[in-house]
């Protein structure tokens, strides 16, 4: 008897069990389970059974899905959904006394432990579909290896806790429950969990709709899924049809199919349709948009306390998740991408939309097809968001940081005509003229910023020196409202790093150093668009879960800045379309605002605009490096551009995809510019009265005024592509009108 112990119990499944229980009772006749269980005083013990793993779908603002991960494939479903005939085959080859029986079938254990003795080794299995089931949900909730190793070990003491489970789940849960359990649970091979999926990644079809050998096809793939995946060759699917064979061959004996039944069903091939399951956002239709839900559920609170309960949260799925995703918004702003940027260039346009009051991204779009196929020029990251949502490092933003100067400027009360004179150059007068947040004396004597043109001199106003972007003015006005406020009033319009790291504070914060992604930046100018009211960006608006629970998540917006100093910014940074850097681009037809953004030495160019319905931001750069790889002397989208403004690229996508976003949306106007706050001039920052002159000179108000703009007397530019941010730094270049 010793030797038959040590022999079973050194077999997983029945051999190791029937040690315990069917060989006490051998010998005499009438063994039952009862008897056996008694005699060990086994009690029921509560199985925890953690959701199962299930696919995540996401949803755009329409309904309609449009991408979906998982970490297992399943989709569970209701016993009714799943055809009789898989029901009758996979009982009858993994337990076809599954409805006459307890939580063990003694008579079955039994057998095959005798089957295991006289082969000398593992022949038969013995274990009931309801000790499959705990042990799957056993290998299902393990969270470490050394968990997983000891759900299936084959020892004595893990198959008596296997039973005190089976024992409760019998008297937890029906015999069709159990099923309806075991079906959903059980992996069949090529990445399919659950009944369900394998159904439709074997034969393209629902569970519901399984033919006889289809089903015996599933039955039989249970067993062992590594040996008979169809997906690793020709070997496992001939063994795959060889165990369908022995399906049906006991489904015949058992009589619950006939044998021309049988024997039709064995004349067919195996059927393998290798069904692609579209999983992960590299599949998806919008895979920028995709991988901004994936990390946002990653990083935010709202879905679990810890970092471990969200990823855990993400992995189990079985959600349904709405976005703030609007497929017209996304198609133009696609189509516009398009029309400028081309796939197989090196540099990238990105873009994002966001609405103000609210901070739904409306779309997230690039030039670049996102994938992992270098020699197809596909990129692996998120280009149009920051670190924290999938994304790279950013570029930096240039000029579009100019307003952030200016709404300080506003909010200490300087008015739409307050300036000074400004020469073509710029040095700061001490290295205590800028101080950082921490009190650091960060101003540069011994470095001297320049306009865009040599002859970029003269007095400007906040409203000529935004139209002009000039940026001796901006320098001059950042150290008159101070750098540290500047920087405070971009945090609060939600500024920081792509990176994720502080962002820089030095003297030249106002010309754009930092890096940044489009989603931040479209963010912060549609909180001037919404009359200073910042709301973080945000992409789901509500989450159902398998159990059609849903929970739905609100814009989460505060008031940053004084409605009227927003109000004020506007009205001068509208002026940008008609006498400013975007006039040789116009506008879209509707109330609008917005800023170029071109860097020191063309490392990038941006557009960052806005109306009181939706706002947006566009980069362009290289991945690759944008100093090493500078936009100088490049071809993009078959277009030749010795140098690339703000208006160049992003001007024209960002003005084009707009229109077509906001088609069939009422225009939303500004409100009006308080004139008694902000009209005029303060004293002391007035215009000097202008210098008479002979009447033979034209300067001052002609092509070339005296403020070193062109278009007159506003300082503004009307050249196609304007000299905006051009050699900060650098010494600057002419521009030829």
């Amino acid at each position: 008897m010793g030797n038959v112990l040590r022999l079973l119990a050194a077999g997983a499944g029945a051999g190791v069990l029937v040690a315990a229980i069917a060989l006490p009772a051998m010998g005499g006749a009438g063994v039952t389970a009862k008897s056996a269980i008694e005699g060990l005083h086994l009690q029921p013990e509560e199985l925890n059974e953690p959701p199962l793993p299930e696919r995540t779908v996401l949803l755009d603002a329409n309904g309609k899905q449009f991408a979906q991960f998982y970490y297992e494939n399943r989709e569970s479903v209701k016993l009714d959904q799943i055809a009789d005939v898989m029901k009758t085959a996979i009982v009858a080859i993994e337990d076809n006394r599954f409805y006459e029986h307890g939580a063990i079938d003694i008579e079955g254990t039994a057998r095959a432990a005798m089957r295991n003795f006289s082969g000398g080794g593992v022949v038969q299995g013995g274990s009931s579909i309801t000790q499959q089931y705990v042990k799957l949900v056993l290998v299902n909730s393990a969270e470490t290896k050394e968990e997983q190793e000891a759900a299936v070990a084959p020892t004595l003491e893990r198959k008596l806790k296997e039973l005190r489970y089976a024992l409760a789940i019998e008297e937890k849960y029906t015999k069709s429950e159990i099923l309806e359990r075991y079906l959903n649970i059980s992996y069949f091979g090529a990445g399919a969990y659950g009944i369900q999926a394998a159904a439709k990644r074997f034969f393209g079809k629902p569970a519901s709709e399984l033919t006889l050998w289809e089903a015996a096809t599933l039955a039989g793939a249970v067993q062992n899924p590594s040996v008979t995946d169809p997906n690793t060759g020709k070997a496992a699917r001939q063994r795959l049809l060889e165990r369908r064979n022995v399906v049906l061959n006991r489904m015949y004996k058992l009589g619950k199919i006939t044998k021309e039944e049988a024997e039709e069903a064995k004349a067919k091939k195996l059927g393998y349709k290798d069904v692609p399951v579209p999983g992960g956002c590299d599949q998806s239709d919008y895979p920028y948009f995709c991988l901004y839900v994936q990390h946002e559920i990653l990083n935010n609170e709202d879905f679990g306390k810890t970092a471990e309960a969200r990823e855990k949260f993400l992995q189990r799925g079985g959600l349904t998740i709405k976005t703030t995703l609007d497929p017209q918004a996304q198609k133009a702003s696609e189509k516009a991408i398009r029309k400028y940027v081309r796939t197989s260039d090196k540099p990238v346009a990105a873009q994002a939309m966001v609405v103000p009051g609210t901070g739904a991204i409306k779309a997230m779009a690039a030039s670049r097809t996102f994938g992992r196929n270098k020699k197809k020029n596909e990129i692996s990251y998120n280009l149009v968001s920051d670190v924290a949502h999938g994304g790279g490092t950013g570029f930096q933003a240039g000029s579009t940081f100019k307003p952030f100067t200016l709404l300080t400027a506003l909010e200490q009360g300087m008015k739409l005509n307050d300036g000074f004179s400004t020469g073509s150059g710029y040095a700061a007068p001490s290295n205590a003229s800028f101080r950082d947040c921490k009190g650091n004396k960060v101003g540069e004597p011994g470095h001297t910023v320049h306009n865009s043109s040599e002859s970029g001199g003269g007095f400007k106003t906040l409203t000529t020196g935004t139209l002009g972007s000039v940026n001796t003015f901006f320098m001059k006005l950042e150290e008159v409202v101070g750098l540290c406020d500047t920087v405070k009033t971009a945090q609060k319009l939600g500024i920081k790093r792509a990176d994720g790291q502080p962002l820089k504070e030095f003297e030249t914060f106002t010309l754009g150093i930092n890096e940044m992604d489009p989603v931040t930046v479209a963010a912060a100018y549609a909180t001037i668009g919404a009359r200073g009211a910042y709301c973080k960006p945000m992409a789901i608006t509500e989450i159902r879960d398998r159990n059609n629970k849903a929970t739905s998540y609100k814009p989460k917006c505060k008031q940053v800045l004084d409605e009227e100093v927003a109000d004020a910014a506007s009205h001068i940074m509208s002026g940008v379309f008609t006498k400013g850097t975007m006039s040789g681009v116009g506008g879209i037809g509707r109330p609008a605002a917005g800023k170029t953004g071109t860097t020191d030495a063309y490392t990038a160019a941006w557009f960052a605009g806005y109306t009181p319905d939706l706002a947006s931001a566009v980069s362009i750069g290289d991945p690759r490096g944008a100093f090493k790889h500078d936009l100088i002397g490049v071809t993009i989208g078959g277009r030749y551009y010795s140098y690339v403004y703000g208006a160049s690229i992003s001007g024209p996508i960002w003005k084009e995809s707009m229109i077509g976003a906001l088609k069939g949306v009422e225009a939303t106007p500004f409100t009006p510019v308080n004139m008694e706050r902000f009209g005029g001039c303060s004293a002391g920052r007035c215009a000097p009265p202008p210098k008479k002159k002979p009447v033979e000179d034209r300067g001052g108000d002609g092509d070339r005024g005296g403020d070193g703009g062109f278009d007159g007397d506003d300082g503004g530019f009307d050249v196609t592509e304007p000299p905006d941010g051009w050699g900060e730094g650098n010494g600057g270049a002419p521009i030829v009108p």
